[in-house]
């Protein structure tokens, strides 16, 4: 994660709005946040923690965090921070929170949106998962990316139970803790056996021996079926033949009285039949005939009755256009002589704004008479301030000699300044140098005690031992001759007359030897040997401690020579910044002769700003002066045009009367005039919009006048049209009665009788058929049973056969199906239970694997293993930069429980509790831990540059441990690592390049600028 810009307000000590462009600090590689106690520098990176996780290290949730985090003075609390991802992606993070304005202490819950940097706009998310995001939790972020106070040593500190947890979510080590998988599988592979095996149980009567069984009844089954079958299809032949005769002799029975019954219908259908044609013929002619008449009768009621009504519109229109035409007649003198007295109310409009216009003249020249006035008071004080700014000049012209070129101190302090850095820094290297010295003197007095030759010490240690190695073999030689000796003296006290040698198996035992009780010179061998290898034990740990004595030594000789180098490059330093001094008004070793010629020239400069802060405030004054004056001449001016401008518009004015005297009314007031122009104006107006109101009303009642007189006309029209339809239909319905020789009456009711004629058309037509399709059934059944007889005692028989054979026939045929489906269910559950057999020999064999992987992880027994191994991979990469800040003095190593132990070479390379190291030291330890960790974890993010921020730990290192650290933070830009620096030491400040500075108002509160 890469930071780009970050912006608080109202968080702790942060009032106003302050921004942080972190661009800039990153292109430097290393940058710092300085400050001092108090001032706000570590809550820049708990406004980052929080605007991205919503965690903060100095608070939770419990704490009230959100009224704790808002500053007293605010209402409002707001966090914006923009960073570019592991896969260089810029995003932005944003939290804001406000006070209840009714309840100081009640902040409501902070609302967080997370927005990505898309087509040059910033889309929001629809997550705030900022782990998702940067790839790191909040642990792993505040341990490998912000180091927040209080936490740097957290790491080297954690036991190793809690160290192991850290390193497996850290690195996802629970990759490998794959007991609980292995126990799932091994748990699903048991269920899957027993689940098996209970299946199985089920297939113990399905055997190849049952299958073969049931094939050979299935055999017989089949036989039995088809001798069946073919006495079924004899006995079915002679049936469907009977049962055909049957069907035919029955049909002709049943068509026989179906047709006596048809034949009784018929003299109705042919009655119905006149009916249906007499009723269709009438209501062909007569029916539309009577129609139009009813028709023709209504409309012309109707307009009878439309033409009485408009009759009484056009009565009343009549009356209201004549009243319209008196009142015209009646207002047409008003309004012909209306342009006359619309002319008149123009002038007294005109009238009107003369005398406004003369007063606003009165007062324009007030106006003009007490400007002037003021123009000359700011003339006057104009040339005041002129001279004073003239005095104030020559006050600083003649200081300006007693002033020294600011260059030339700057670079001349400077030069002191490093001047006294190198002579300091030469004093200190040459009390390191003497220390070495010492120490090396000390030691070469512990070789002296021991009486050790450094050149010759390893071949005089090796022959003595060689001597005592020789010593001890004669002696070893002597030991078995004599324990030989010892031996045979026993076998020879145990020989007897009779009984057989254990050496040679001889009964007789002639000239037996006798041996002389070598016992205590054996036992006085054993003393001499075991002296031997005490005495070589001893030469050994004198060659050990030798060694670690030549060891120590020998570093300290070199830490000797690069101290001593040091001091020849500050001297060469010295030299080389000595001949740098090349200014002649000073003396290179006269730095207070300097310092006080330094202190006399600032001072001059302080009454020098004095003097030109007034000058410059005058200036000021007067340029206010000059900007009045040319506000106050414009002014005038501006008055003396508007007076002109309104004199000219009264005689303007007066150009224009047509009707009226300026004279008459010049004396008169305003509000007189003003009230005769109004009666006027209102007068001319309601006369015109009266007269244009009637003449509108005028237009609009002509034409409906005229509209109602043609709607009256068209209506008479009408009338007499129908009455003539009328008389023309009466004359049609005679003649239609005429030619079918009907009265009305006669018709009337024919039609009354409301025949569907379509409807009994089909039913006759219907009839006519059914009735002939009898008739030729009948014959043609006759015609086909001439020749045959039917025996119902011979086809019941049959009949009776047929059904019998048919029920052994399906009895056969379910027998056959069902030993067929028996065979193929057999056959079936033959094959799943091979496969199942197959299955289960293969969970099985899975079951015996599963066993052996449980007893190798459990415990998670493999997890501590790969984490151990990861925590010495941990602990080379941070003793690469330990050994440099301590200069091979310290390392840190695992022990055999994975604690942390420091490894202290001056002190034999003996190991110790890291619990024993100064603040510094665990700083510069803790140091190490971090970057390894953070590179270990950054590496794993796959990100192109990687970031670190510190916030702790150099007020701990004296001078010269800050620089080896600020070394190491150094060539970290080498590894494409960006570092950030919290603190307040100022050695660290003067190094640093870029940096930020925190300054803490008591009334604005946090300032941040960038040094």
């Amino acid at each position: 994660m890469i930071p780009v810009q970050l912006t608080l307000e109202g968080i702790y000590s942060y009032q106003e709005r302050q921004k942080i462009d972190f661009e800039n600090l990153t292109e430097a590689g290393l940058f710092g946040i300085f400050g001092s106690v108090g001032s706000g520098k570590s809550s820049i990176l708990e406004a980052i923690s929080f605007a991205l996780y919503g965690e903060t290290e100095r608070l939770n949730a419990r704490d009230k965090r959100a009224y704790n985090m808002m500053n007293l003075k605010s209402n409002r609390s707001y966090i914006e921070f923009d960073f570019i991802n592991y896969e260089n992606k810029k995003y932005r993070a944003t939290r804001e929170f406000r006070r209840n304005s009714k309840n100081f202490e009640d902040v409501k819950t902070p609302s967080v949106t997370f927005y990505e940097w898309k087509n040059k706009n910033w889309i929001p998310l629809d997550h705030s998962n900022a782990e998702q995001i940067v790839g790191l939790s909040y642990a792993n972020f505040k341990r490998t990316i912000i180091i927040p106070q209080g936490q740097f040593k957290e790491f080297l500190e954690l036991g190793a139970a809690e160290r192991t947890n850290m390193m497996k979510e850290i690195f996802g080590l629970q990759r490998f803790d794959l007991q609980n998988n292995v126990s799932l599988i091994n748990t699903k592979n048991r269920s899957e056996l027993d689940y098996l095996e209970g299946q199985l149980k089920g297939f113990e009567e399905i055997t190849e021996e049952q299958i073969a069984t049931t094939k050979e009844n299935l055999s017989l089954e089949e036989l039995k079926f088809q001798e069946t079958l073919k006495r079924f299809r004899e006995t079915e032949e002679k049936y469907i033949k009977l049962k055909s005769l049957k069907d035919d002799f029955e049909l002709l029975n049943q068509k026989r009285s179906d047709f006596e019954k048809v034949t009784q219908q018929k003299s109705e259908i042919d009655i119905l039949e006149t009916r249906t044609e007499i009723y269709d013929r009438i209501s062909r002619i007569f029916t539309p005939l009577l129609s139009e008449k009813k028709k023709l009768a209504q409309e012309i009621s109707e307009q009878h009755l439309q033409k009485e009504h408009q009759l009484k519109i056009l009565n009343t229109t009549e009356f209201q256009f004549s009243e319209l035409k008196g009142k015209l007649t009646s207002l047409q003198p008003q309004y012909e002589a209306l342009p006359q007295s619309k002319t008149q109310e123009n002038d007294l409009g005109l009238i009107l704004q003369m005398m406004n216009v003369s007063d606003e003249i009165k007062t324009l020249k007030e106006r003009t008479e007490n400007g002037s006035q003021k123009v000359k008071e700011v003339e006057a004080h104009q040339k005041m301030i002129q001279q004073k700014i003239e005095e104030l000049s020559k006050n600083a012209e003649l200081l300006k000699p007693g002033k020294l070129d600011p260059g030339l101190l700057v670079n001349v302090g400077n030069w002191f300044h490093e001047n006294k850095k190198l002579q300091e820094n030469l004093s200190g290297q040459i009390k390191k140098t003497d220390a070495k010295k010492l120490e090396i003197r000390r030691i070469s007095e512990e070789l002296e005690l021991l009486k050790v030759n450094p050149e010759t010490f390893k071949d005089d240690f090796r022959i003595r031992i060689e001597n005592l190695e020789n010593k001890k073999k004669k002696l070893s030689e002597k030991r078995n001759h004599l324990a030989v000796q010892q031996k045979l003296a026993h076998f020879a006290s145990e020989l007897h007359e009779g009984e057989s040698c254990p050496l040679c198996g001889a009964l007789e035992h002639p000239n037996i030897v006798e041996y002389d009780d070598v016992t205590s010179e054996l036992n006085e061998i054993q003393q001499q040997l075991d002296h031997i290898d005490h005495q070589k034990e001893h030469i050994q740990k004198q060659l050990s401690e030798a060694e670690k004595i030549l060891d120590r030594k020998k570093i300290f000789e070199e830490q000797l020579k690069s101290e001593e180098e040091l001091v020849k490059q500050i001297q060469i330093q010295m030299e080389i910044h000595h001949k740098n001094f090349i200014w002649k008004e000073f003396q290179a070793d006269n730095e207070s002769d300097f310092e006080a010629r330094r202190q006399h020239s600032f001072a001059i400069e302080k009454q020098m700003e004095d003097l030109n802060l007034q000058i410059s405030q005058e200036q000021k004054n007067l340029d206010k002066e000059r900007g009045n004056l040319d506000s106050y001449n414009k002014a005038l001016e501006k008055f003396r045009l508007d007076e002109a401008k309104k004199e000219e518009q009264i005689r303007t004015n007066e150009s224009n009367l047509k009707v009226l005297e300026w004279n008459n009314y010049a004396e008169k007031e305003v509000a007189e005039v003003e009230e005769i122009f109004n009666k006027l104006a209102t007068s001319n107006r309601e006369t015109e919009q009266n007269y244009q109101q009637l003449l509108k009303e005028e237009k609009e009642i002509s034409p409906k006048l005229a509209e109602h007189k043609t709607i009256v006309s068209q209506l008479e029209k009408r009338i007499s049209e129908l009455e003539k339809e009328i008389a023309d239909n009466n004359n049609s319905i005679e003649t239609a009665l005429s030619e079918q020789q009907f009265d009305l009456d006669k018709v009337l009711e024919i039609l009354t009788e409301e025949i569907d004629v379509q409807k009994e058309k089909n039913s006759i037509q219907q009839f006519r058929i059914i009735f002939e399709t009898l008739k030729n059934s009948i014959l043609e059944l006759e015609y086909k049973l001439k020749d045959f007889t039917f025996d119902h005692e011979e086809f019941s028989t049959v009949e009776i056969q047929f059904a019998s054979l048919e029920l052994e026939v399906k009895t056969a045929n379910d027998s056959v199906v069902k030993i067929q489906a028996e065979i193929e269910r057999l056959e079936k559950e033959f094959r799943k239970k091979e496969d199942l057999l197959k299955t289960f020999a293969q969970l099985q064999k899975r079951a015996d694997n599963l066993k052996i992987m449980m007893n190798l992880f459990k415990g998670a027994g493999f997890v501590q293993y790969v984490s151990s191994i990861y925590l010495r991979q941990l602990c080379d990469h941070a003793n690469v930069r330990f050994h440099r800040m301590t200069r091979n003095q310290l390392s840190l190593q695992l022990n055999d429980n994975n604690d942390f132990e420091i490894i202290d070479y001056l002190n034999e390379g003996r190991s110790r509790s890291v619990k024993t190291l100064s603040g510094g030291q665990a700083f510069q330890v803790s140091l190490s831990l971090a970057l390894a960790l953070a590179e270990s974890v950054q590496s794993n993010a796959k990100a192109e540059k990687n970031f670190f921020f510190i916030d702790e730990g150099f007020g701990t290192q004296d001078l010269e441990s800050v620089n080896i650290v600020f070394e190491t933070l150094v060539n970290l830009q080498k590894e494409n690592r960006i570092v950030g620096i919290i603190s307040h030491v100022e050695e660290l400040k003067e190094k640093i390049p870029v940096s930020l500075n925190i300054i803490k108002d008591e009334e604005r509160g946090s300032l941040i600028e960038v040094i």
